[in-house]
């Protein structure tokens, strides 16, 4: 085999990006199109030339009955990624799939049992985990650097309300939630990832701010280790901003808007310059689909993920704490 050929089902915004990154990877082919706008198309073959003219599809199943390949990338509405991703693995593909991986725990013990019972690789879409700055810091807590992490503050800020009006991330019925399960799950992934902690029990405060979907949410988190934390998911700000801080005995990191700064145990302040290679789930999904790197978004990812945001929504319907 020559290329690694690859189906995209979603050819919206996000999804142009992904298929830059897969063209730029020599073992990889790009095969056949899905999506059921023709205007979401023409943008694409404005975007990324060099897909049109491939075989375009409406329906996706259509696309994996008649085109050969070996994997697909998953770019669509959350509450579609299950039951899409379960029926290409029964047709023996790779994948690599949008974040949130699904919308329910249930849906990801099935697909995490399917994919694993196929020997099948699912690759999730959380490319910080290709981020140099968040390799490190996950590098520097692995080590002991830090020693126990002790408290985490994270918060994302984004235009989140007023860019969706009117599109499906509002939608319950397609996004399976609000920006707590769409970028934010982005923000809960990166903590879990870098620090290898499990959360034992959350406290949630969630305002919708009028829409049908959650907008803003504050989450107090206790770690299974007993460190304590905050998640900030403001979905009603005038700008984008992001802020990591990891507090250990031995050492805090922060990363303030991408600017990463190191404490060490005794107060130095230093800008890292060690920092790990990067990288992108697309180019991970082709490695291992290859056998040459290990897949760096596993589903457990995904499964944690929907853990969390599921405990956050129960608690906040509750007025309670939640166990998770």
């Amino acid at each position: 085999m020559d290329k690694i050929r690859v189906g995209m089902i979603g050819c919206g915004g996000i999804s142009r990006g992904h298929m830059k990154r897969l063209l730029a990877v020599p073992e990889a082919e790009i095969v056949a199109l899905c999506d059921i706008s023709e205007e979401s198309l023409n943008r694409t073959y404005e975007i990324v030339p060099e897909v049109k003219g491939l075989p375009v599809y409406e329906d996706y199943r259509e696309m994996l009955d008649k085109v050969p390949m070996e994997g697909v990338e998953i770019a669509t509405p959350h509450t579609l990624h299950f039951p899409m991703a379960m029926d290409c693995i029964d047709k023996g593909l790779h994948m690599m799939l949008e974040k949130p991986m699904v919308c329910t725990i249930d849906h990801a013990h099935k697909l995490i049992a399917h994919a694993e019972a196929n020997k099948r690789i699912i690759v999730l879409g959380y490319q910080k985990h290709f981020d140099p700055k968040f390799r490190y810091m996950r590098k520097v807590i692995q080590e002991g650097q830090l020693g126990e992490i002790t408290y985490i503050n994270a918060l994302q800020c984004q235009q989140w309300k007023k860019g969706q009006v009117g599109k499906w991330r509002q939608d319950p019925a397609l996004s399976g939630g609000g920006q707590l399960n769409d970028s934010g799950s982005h923000l809960i992934d990166i903590i879990f990832w870098m620090t290898g902690l499990a959360v034992d029990q959350v406290y949630a405060y969630i305002d919708n701010l009028g829409t049908l979907v959650d907008i803003n949410s504050a989450l107090t988190v206790r770690f299974k280790n007993g460190a304590e934390g905050t998640m900030s998911v403001v979905g009603d700000a005038p700008c984008w901003y992001e802020d990591f801080t990891i507090w250990g005995e031995k050492g805090v990191l922060f990363c303030r808007n991408g600017v990463l700064t190191q404490c060490d145990g005794e107060g130095k302040m230093f800008q890292p310059e060690d920092l790990p290679a990067g990288g992108s789930p697309d180019a991970n999904l082709i490695d291992a689909i290859l056998g040459r790197d290990v897949v760096w978004t596993p589903p457990v990812c995904g499964l944690r993920v929907i853990e969390l945001t599921e405990a956050a929504w129960k608690s906040a319907a509750s007025g309670k704490p939640y166990k998770v």
